[in-house]
């Protein structure tokens, strides 16, 4: 309860706060990927508002920092795979090798039923 508080006492504003971002930038601006080329400003119906730049901006970061990341994990991700298909390898063989000794009443695999 108290964490999901925390994040309504925290997103609410910062959504208020990037609502007031938006209408305060929503003067057009000319966007142009090539340097070498200026931007006309006198042509009509040139430029977008802003605040769609910088947020156009902001999810392409985020976006390309969650994928680099995802990629970059993928390791870890593949080594935890095979730890956990080992992890149930074993823990088969181990319900396995505990219902043998229970019905063989060996005293050498008794160590085995302490195990678990």
């Amino acid at each position: 309860m108290r964490r999901r508080l925390t994040a309504w006492l925290v997103l609410i504003p910062l959504c208020l706060l990037m609502v007031v971002f938006a209408l305060a930038n929503r003067h057009a601006v000319g966007v142009n990927f090539n340097p070498l080329v200026p931007v006309d400003a006198s042509a009509p119906g040139s430029g977008i508002p802003l605040f769609l730049v910088i947020y156009a901006a902001l999810f392409l970061g985020i976006a390309l920092g969650g994928a680099s990341v995802w990629f970059a994990q993928a390791s870890h991700r593949k080594a935890e795979r095979r730890h956990r298909k080992e992890a149930e390898a074993l823990r088969g063989e181990l319900e396995r090798t505990r219902g043998h000794t229970a019905r063989d009443p060996d005293p050498a695999m008794a160590a085995v039923r302490d195990l678990g």
